[in-house]
């Protein structure tokens, strides 16, 4: 097994049909595959050897996939670090996972560490500068290594908004399972044209997206990132059938007339990083034409978990398990709970990661007995096995004993007609523990009074869930792929607090 195999069945049963779009260049499948080989002749002319690290920091580019399924055929290890790191945080991570040689673009230069900082790496490659001589004179023939099913892939690093970000060790069976079943359940077929600006360093466009599209032998469309305009004019003229966003591209999208056109090929919507608003959804079936497909996972699932849903949507759902996985819904005690009752979400199956790199207390924290991976989240099942969410366990809101769930909160404030877009957060409170925040950015140039909003929530919900701080913000700040970052909120007001 290897996740390679995908790649090289493309090549064999359709080497002519289009498998990259990069601004202008294209590459079949069957060169596509030869730079895979070369590439990983060249590796394996530095000494990388079955497990070793390769360490991707790069922008969504053709290299990135080619180095990826190069260092897979290996039976090496990709690690691939987000774009918007920093020096000393590309420092800690590459120490963290051990890496042999790390593949970077000069774009991220002033980003990549010194030699010092990077006392495992034997090898820096700087695309522009390294990469014809690289690969100068490598033949485009190699064996894909067959491996267990267990053997690791890849190592993708955990965002950080919660926390220190870890390594979580996804296997070649991870991928296969994961990527085969996102192909299925989701209806990709080899004729697709998918478009992929979300960034690559990241589980869902790496594996959801692109590996996926690649085991369905279809064509992706990369873009280094969402630049509205150009993603616009890209998918009228690759005609686009296959949209992957998450909510605030699609907010985005709404007030943008020249949309309409550039989704009019496109039979298939996907949103994922964070819940996609009900009114959201409903704003674009009514000026799209197309549901807003949704799952739910995690980076520790490879990502996919759940989807809503290859036989009936149900509307505000994130849908039921995937094939060969399982969900269930705890208690605080780990006693399993009744259909509607909330609690966290639980998931055990193929998808599951092997463990967080070199990390062996915190994988052990992660799983709870029989297999079952703590989620951290916060949701119930109906009685058809449909998932709703609720929240992080940790941004519940406690307000005098009283819990708050953000997403609900917000829910109420997204069919306000002003809100563009808005989170909910705890404040610390001297007298209630946690007193309600909501943060707000408006739809264009309207002018809006905290009043009015905490008026809204309090006729749709109970007095205690009403925010008693609102404050408006032009832009929430978010990751790289497009989730609000409620710590960098909180964060702020602790300073200001402070």
């Amino acid at each position: 097994m290897n996740m390679v195999d995908a790649l090289d069945r493309a090549r064999h049963y359709f080497p002519e049909r289009e498998a990259i779009v990069f601004a202008g260049n294209r590459l079949t499948y069957d060169q596509f595959a030869n730079e895979v080989a070369r590439t990983a002749n060249a590796l394996d002319g530095l000494g990388v050897k079955r497990g070793d690290r390769v360490c991707l920091f790069l922008n969504n580019r053709p290299e990135f996939l080619i180095a990826h399924y190069a260092t897979m055929k290996l039976g090496a290890v990709c690690v691939s670090l987000s774009s918007m790191l920093k020096a000393i945080e590309v420092s800690a991570l590459v120490k963290d996972c051990g890496a042999m040689i790390l593949i970077s673009e000069a774009a991220l230069e002033q980003n990549i560490p010194e030699a010092a900082q990077l006392p495992s790496v034997q090898k820096l490659v700087v695309l522009e500068r390294d990469w014809s001589g690289f690969l100068e004179g490598m033949s485009t023939e190699r064996e894909t290594l067959n491996l267990d099913p267990g053997d690791p892939a890849t190592i993708i690093y955990t965002s950080g908004t919660t926390g220190q970000a870890k390594g979580v060790v996804l296997t070649h069976g991870n991928l296969v399972s994961n990527t085969n079943a996102a192909k299925y359940m989701c209806g990709m077929r080899g004729e697709d044209r998918s478009i992929c600006f979300l960034p690559m360093s990241h589980s869902f466009a790496q594996n959801f997206i692109a590996n996926a599209n690649i085991q369905a032998a279809a064509t992706l469309v990369i873009m280094k990132a969402f630049e509205p305009d150009l993603a616009l004019k890209t998918m009228v003229e690759e005609k686009i059938t296959r949209f992957y966003a998450v909510p605030p591209i699609y907010i985005l999208l709404l007030d943008r007339p020249d949309a309409i056109e550039a989704m009019s090929t496109v039979r298939y919507c996907f949103s994922a990083a964070s819940s996609m608003p009900g009114e959201v959804a409903k704003r674009c079936k009514a000026t799209f034409g197309l549901d807003i497909n949704e799952g739910y996972g995690l980076s520790e699932t490879t990502p996919f978990a759940t989807y809503n849903h290859e036989l009936r949507h149900k509307t505000g759902s994130v849908g039921t398990a995937i094939m060969n996985v399982e969900v269930r819904i705890v208690d605080t005690d780990g006693t399993v709970q009744p259909v509607g009752e909330l609690g966290e979400i639980q998931i055990r199956g193929p998808n599951v990661m092997s463990g967080y790199f070199g990390k062996p207390e915190e994988t052990d924290e992660a799983m709870a007995e029989g297999g079952w991976l703590h989620s951290g989240d916060v949701g119930y099942l109906d009685d058809e096995g449909y998932l709703f969410l609720s929240d992080r366990i940790k941004d519940m809101i406690n307000n005098a004993g009283l819990k708050v769930w953000p997403r609900e909160v917000e829910e109420a404030l997204y069919c306000h007609p002003k809100v563009r877009e808005c989170a909910v957060i705890g404040l610390p409170h001297e007298v209630y523990g946690e007193t309600v925040m909501a943060v707000i950015a408006l739809e264009g140039c309207v002018d809006g009074c905290a009043e009015e909003f905490q008026e809204w929530v309090r006729e749709r919900m109970a007095d205690y869930k009403v925010p008693r701080v609102v404050k408006f913000m032009d832009e929430l700040p978010k990751n790289a792929t497009g989730k609000i970052l409620k710590r960098e909120l909180r964060d702020r007001e602790s300073k200001k607090q402070g």
